[in-house]
């Protein structure tokens, strides 16, 4: 044993890294952006309201541009766990809203800025494992891993309506702010169990692309939710040997939720959509 430990400790130091740990830890994270645009419906308090808005309408209508939204991936060998968090505010004024089944005396606001706003955190965690890996030559390969975890959401709606005539608002449910009648829902949070694929391809060390699929809810948070992304990225190789990388993409959210009855009820059908940019440091 001595002389094996002196062997060792003759060695230069990157020559015993690579004998202590064959399979070093990989890091990856990234901040990005997602233009998001929205289409479903939500109902806050029994009043439904449809959505229909792209990222150039939230923008004129969401009082802050201001979002949260990054990715965290920490892999060893074949086996890895991820983390994704999303958080954003939108507004949808008047003409990107409908109002389902209208109240009399009640109308969705003209007035207000936005006749709803919607906040959105959603945080996911869970494990991804590498199936199989084809080598094309040296430098391409493709991978196909699977990956399983859980997905938190917590959503807070407010619909806002002009007020004609004298309605009971408590009867409805309803709050009385500044001469509307507003439909709030605050902090409706759930958990969905989350299972999905994805593919990487690598073109070169420098051109890749990432295709992820999964599904989840299954009654237990959501009715169903499922999520489509693909992502590429050309990344550049800093000096110490970690990598700069850009990305463009697209993403597609989408949730089925409802709890509660009667003037209490609430539900959210939306499917969140559009391109993503980014950076991710990998090391």
């Amino acid at each position: 044993m001595t002389a094996a430990l002196a062997v060792f400790a003759t060695l230069p130091a990157s020559a015993q890294q690579a004998v202590s740990d064959p399979e070093p830890w990989r890091f990856n994270f990234a901040g990005y952006a997602w233009l998001m645009s929205v289409s479903g419906n939500v109902t806050a308090r029994n009043q439904t309201v449809d959505t229909n808005a792209s990222f150039v309408d939230l923008v004129q209508k969401s009082d802050s541009l201001g979002g949260l939204m990054g990715y965290f991936e920490a892999d060893k060998g074949r086996a890895g766990m991820y983390a994704d968090l999303v958080f954003t505010k939108l507004g949808f004024g008047a003409s990107q809203t409908n109002y389902r089944n209208p109240i009399g005396g009640l109308k969705i606001t003209t007035t207000a800025n936005a006749a709803l706003t919607y906040q959105l955190f959603v945080a996911e965690v869970g494990a991804v494992f590498e199936i199989h890996k084809w080598s094309w030559s040296e430098t391409s390969a493709t991978a196909l891993d699977v990956l399983g975890g859980f997905r938190y959401w917590n959503n807070s709606v407010a619909a806002s309506f002009d007020v004609s005539t004298n309605v009971d608002l408590s009867r409805l449910h309803l709050e009385r702010s500044f001469g509307l009648a507003v439909a709030r829902a605050d902090a409706i949070q759930w958990v969905d169990p989350v299972i999905g694929f994805r593919v990487r391809h690598q073109f070169t060390p420098r051109h890749e692309i990432a295709v992820r699929g999964d599904i989840g809810g299954f009654g237990l948070g959501s009715q169903i939710a499922w999520q489509a992304v693909a992502v590429y990225s050309y990344a550049w190789q800093l000096d110490n040997g970690q990598h700069l990388a850009a990305l463009l993409g697209f993403r597609a959210l989408s949730m089925n939720y409802s709890s509660g009855s009667g003037a209490d009820a609430f539900a959210i059908n939306e499917v969140m959509y559009g391109p993503i940019i980014g950076l991710s440091y990998r090391f």
